[in-house]
Formats: C-alpha cells, structure tokens, sequence
C-alpha cells in the first residue's frame, strides 16, 4: 500500500521548492527556474543549459553577489543554499573559461554565446579596444543579425539599436556601416567565427583581473587566463608566469604565493608573494587559479581524496568537471539546433535565425599521453584589426597543432632525417679519405710476383701510382710534383721494391772462387 499524501505534506514538497527569480542570460533576458532548496550549483546549470540547446557546457558557469563582493563563481559541487541566504536567488550566467582557439567549438550555438560575452565585455569596459578595433568587430556583430547591407532596406538610422563601445560615437556608427557593406556573403557562423578570431588577439581576452599588491605595496592587478597568471600595473602587463613555470600556488590569511621553477642560469627555486584586501580575497584568487590550470592543462581532473579520520590541514577543493581536453574530444552526434540571434538586443530576424552549418570534427591531439598541455596554437589569419581591407575567404583551414607542454612530439621521420642528412655530409666530406686508404690497400696488395714481373710492367704501375697520387693532390688542392721530385720517388720506390724482393746483384766471379776454397777446405 502506497501512503497518502495529506494536504500537509503537499504543503511541505511545495516550500521545498524555490523560485529562482532573476537569471539574467547573455542576450539580457531575464528566465525564472524552480529549483529544489537542496540542490547543488550542477544541478541547475545543467537545467540552464538544457533550456539553451547547449551541449558544450563546461565553458560555463554562474556569478552571484553576496555583501562581501559582487562577482563570485557558484561551487557546482556543492549546495547552492549554502552560498546564498537570501530569497529569491538571483544568478547571471556567464562564459567562466575563455577558449584560446574559439574555432575549435563544436557548435555555433555555443560560440554564439561567447560573442555574447565578449560583446558585454567590451560594453562594461572589461576588455578595452581602440577605435579600429571596435568599429571592425562591431562590423561582423551587424552582418550576423541583419545580414547582408542593401541601401534600399537599410538606411541611415538602422543601427540605432546596437551598441558597440562604452562610448559610442557617431563617427564609430559611420565606419562601422563601411565596414559592414565590405562582409556582403558571409553567413552568420561566418561572421561570428571572423569575430572571435579577432576578439582573442586582445591582450585582456579571457583574462580574470583580482586586484592586489606587490611587496613593495604598489597597487597591481592580477590576471588569471588559460596561459597562466599575469601581472598588470598602470594598465601594462609587466609580467607574466605560465603555467608550466608554476610548481605550487596557495595563500595564507591574505597573501597569495606562488613557487616558480628555476630557470636555465638558476639553482634554486623562488616563492612570489602578493597582499590581497583580505582572506576571502585571497581564497577566491586560489580557486580560480585551481580551476583555470586543470580545466586548460591536465587532460583529467585530480581524484578527489577521501576523507580520512585525522582532520586536514588546508582547503580540499579541486575542480571535478571535464576538463578542456576532454571537452574537445568527446563528440556531439545531433543535428545542429536552431536558435535565435539577437546581438543588439532587439528582435531577431529571419537572417539570423538559421543554424548554419554541421557539427564540425573534433581536431586529434598527439597520441602521447600528457598530463601538462595547452591550446594555445595559432589559427590561420583571418581579417584583422591592423589589416582591414584584405579579407580572405571565410572558409578555415585545418592547421597541424604545435608540440604542447613541454613534450616535444617530433614530426614521424623527424629525428632519422637529420641522422641521415649529417651521415651523407660526412660521407662526402671523408670522400677524399676513402679514396687514400683504397690506395693504401692495393699498395699492400702488391705481391712478389708483380715486382718480380717484367720491368715495362712495374713502370706501367709505378705511372699508375703517380698518376692516382697526382689525382689525389689535386683534390686536396696540393700542387704537382716536380719532375725531379717524380724521379727520386720513381728510385726509392725501386730500392724498396729491390730490398723487398732479395733482388740482389749475382756475386763477382773471385767472391765464387773463395766459396768454393772454403768448402773445400771443410
């Protein structure tokens, strides 16, 4: 028998849920979600992201305010009432890790959304751009949502809805209408994909800026990006350590260090250390730190430990979701999902409301395995800000990835070329070599028999010898011998050859008569 649900407990279930009011998406809609009080911060992404077609949702993430800040990523692994107190929770949904090669996305919806971001971005003041650079960017956002530029539909006025900078001119609105009647073809992917190209050449894209202060107290600015941690003062990068020179990081109280590896000339290892405002600051700096090294270098998590009965000193978070590599290698097999592009904020149009384009492969990493790698690798040009008038075809070629995280992985054949190129170098340079040790070796060849031969022989051999000698020094650039020089070679040759052989001159006729007395004698 099943038990019956009294009006109480109906009661009850209905409190457990909570009214998520204020989820403030990228397009700058506002959605509401109902939501179990219990739940955990991947539940309700994973409902967000299910409600936007979107499968590659581990970009993601969502920011919160709470009175000690204003911008705090939510803990997926953990509940979201313990973060947040007051009623009704309020949300944005936001890009959490940039991609340093924005064409490698599976999808066009999802890099639909980080034109979204990095447009917010740029408005806010975020990631700083100059004249050029807005007015060509702004360009590609007007192509994909009002499609190609035709005078008869489009007038004067019909930009008056988007927004490109933070301090928008009419001057920017005038070049940008320039810019755009030059993009006539491209589709909507197209121009988006032309937009991100260009938007990750900014030196503040994806990056995460925590302020601080060095050990001298002056005011810096910490970034946290996919290639590793940057350090800003005045606006200007004075410094920058990747994430392969970095072998710890952690903080105490309200200071962050970070141990550096020693480098070709050095011996020894070097801690950094940088003063925060407080604990809290210097914590969330840590986290960030954790997450953007294992989601952009590690091909997997770190297992998380379990917990053992003596208590442990130190936090224990570490990031639990997939990482880019496996992000990138786990493929999306469906068709490619229609939404709506709404750049400006107004209503879409029908130009921009189709999903153009399959889903694309998946380029293969090395086959070696490697727990330290980066994405870091240069795509082809596509137009950009210094170059505005030569625009090649939208169309993007497969480039060959460049060996990644200190694992040199060399081209197949590599290695024995070059064995084989300095192999043949030396052999031609030993030529001369081999050819005086042949000559040395028919010289000892030469047996009794040949010297014993005819006297027209031994000098046919003897011209033959001088004749290769002669041929050898010329190819040692050594000049001929003189004929007197020939002659006394041609008679020691003869003395060695004599004495060699016993060739000795027949005893005079008084040398045999002796002989002949002593045998007697005996």
């Amino acid at each position: 028998m099943e038990p019956i649900q009294t009006p109480q407990r109906k009661v009850q279930s209905a409190k457990a849920k909570q009214l998520l009011r204020g989820l403030h998406c990228l397009d700058g809609t506002v959605k509401d979600f109902h939501i179990d009080r219990k739940a955990k911060g991947q539940e309700l992404l994973d409902m967000i992201c299910q409600s936007m077609n979107l499968m590659e949702k581990d970009y993601f993430g969502l920011i919160y305010e709470d009175r000690h800040d204003s911008r705090n990523w939510l803990d997926l692994d953990k509940r979201i009432a313990k973060f947040i107190k007051n009623e009704p929770w309020k949300f944005n949904f936001e890009v959490k890790f940039y991609p340093p090669d924005p064409a490698q996305l599976q999808e066009d919806i999802t890099r639909y959304q980080l034109c979204l971001q990095i447009r917010n971005d740029i408005i806010t003041g975020r990631l700083p751009c100059s004249f050029v650079t807005h007015a060509l960017l702004g360009s590609y956002l007007v192509q994909s949502e009002v499609g190609d530029y035709d005078p008869e539909e489009h007038g004067r006025t019909y930009l008056k809805d988007f927004k490109f900078a933070p301090n928008q001119t009419p001057e920017l609105v005038e070049k940008v209408m320039d810019l755009h009647k030059t993009h006539k073809g491209q589709t909507p992917a197209e121009a988006e994909l032309h937009y991100l190209e260009n938007a990750k050449k900014l030196a503040m894209y994806g990056v995460d800026l925590h302020p601080a202060k060095d050990s001298e107290g002056v005011d810096i600015m910490l970034g946290v990006c996919s290639s590793g941690l940057l350090v800003y003062r005045d606006r200007l990068r004075i410094n920058r350590f990747a994430w392969p020179k970095i072998l710890k990081i952690s903080y105490k109280r309200h200071n962050f260090y970070i141990k550096i590896r020693p480098g070709e000339f050095e011996q020894f290892e070097s801690t950094i250390g940088f003063k925060l405002a407080n604990h809290r600051a210097a914590k969330k700096l840590w986290k960030v730190c954790v997450e953007h090294h294992t989601f952009f270098r590690l091909m997997s998590p770190e297992p998380v430990k379990k917990v053992g009965l003596l208590p442990h000193l130190g936090s224990r978070f570490r990031y639990s979701g997939r990482t880019h590599y496996e992000t990138k290698k786990t493929p999306i097999d469906r068709q490619p999902p229609q939404f709506e592009r709404s750049l400006s904020g107004r209503r879409p149009t029908s130009r921009s409301m189709d999903a153009l384009g399959g889903p694309k492969q998946v380029e293969s990493y090395g086959s070696e395995p490697s727990k330290r790698h980066t994405m870091s690798y240069e795509p082809e040009m596509i137009p950009d800000m210094e170059h505005i008038d030569q625009r090649p075809s939208p169309i993007k070629k497969q480039k060959e990835k460049k060996p990644v995280g200190g694992i040199a992985v060399l081209p197949p054949g590599g290695l024995f070329k070059k064995k084989k190129d300095k192999q043949n170098e030396n052999e031609k340079e030993n030529h001369n070599d081999l050819n005086n040790s042949d000559l040395i070796n028919e010289n000892a060849i030469l047996d009794n028999n040949d010297i014993k031969s005819n006297k027209k022989e031994f000098k046919k051999k003897e011209k033959e010898m001088t004749e290769k000698n002669i041929i050898l020094e010329n190819n040692d650039k050594i000049k001929s011998p003189s004929k007197k020089e020939l002659k006394k070679k041609e008679k020691e040759m003869a003395e060695k050859t004599a004495i060699d052989n016993n060739d000795i001159k027949s005893p005079s006729k008084k040398e045999l008569k002796k002989k002949k007395k002593k045998w007697q004698k005996k």
